[in-house]
């Protein structure tokens, strides 16, 4: 089959999706502890999710870029993923989406979340043609995420190191058979049309 433009993959159930965040030890070790972000996690800054587990690699360098050693999967409700869609706006214009420039950054001022569609990344972290979903939450969106709508936290960063070194080795197949299930995301059309260039 062929893979959509853009679509979200991620691993989801009937009531959750996983999202991946990436954090300094000082966050991440107390937050899969106590299954929740430690004071020290800063609400007032926004917190981006991605669904994608090779996006993530791509963007912690495998987690091992400075502040984010930590690779977390986050079991959050598919009713807050899609409440955050639905409050979303698009973090660049789109002139077939906006009526003008002004308004889509009024929108985006004043939306608690932004979706941003980047190349989904092969084992190489190079750039596929297609594009996954990554999500900014701020403001109310990063409170209810941090309060409301985690189901789990933990730590996949074994996942990813044992990832990285067969691909270190050329072990290709054993490292497709590591990777996360991700599959289409089941979003209907009405709730992705304002952000779906």
């Amino acid at each position: 089959m062929e893979e959509p433009l853009r679509r979200i993959r991620a691993l989801h159930t009937a009531s959750t999706i996983t999202v991946y965040q990436a954090y300094s030890p000082e966050i991440g070790l107390p937050a899969v502890r106590d299954g929740r972000f430690p004071a020290a996690w800063k609400r007032g800054r926004m917190t981006w999710i991605k669904p994608s587990f090779m996006w993530m690699m791509y963007r912690s360098g495998w987690g091992m870029k400075e502040g984010q050693e930590t690779v977390l999967a986050v079991e959050i409700t598919r009713d807050g993923f899609d409440w955050a869609l639905r409050h979303a706006c698009l973090s660049s214009y789109v002139r077939e989406l906006h009526p003008d420039r002004d308004t889509w950054q009024r929108d985006l001022k004043r939306a608690p979340a932004r979706v941003q569609w980047d190349p989904e990344r092969d084992l190489h972290l190079r750039p596929l043609p297609h594009r996954s979903l990554q999500l900014g939450l701020s403001g109310q969106a990063s409170s209810r995420y941090a309060d409301e709508w985690i189901v789990s936290i933990s730590d996949v960063t074994p996942l990813a190191n044992k990832i990285h070194a067969l691909v270190g080795d050329g072990e290709w197949d054993s490292a497709t058979r590591l990777l996360p299930q991700e599959q289409g995301y089941p979003a209907s059309t009405e709730l992705l049309a304002h952000l779906r260039p």
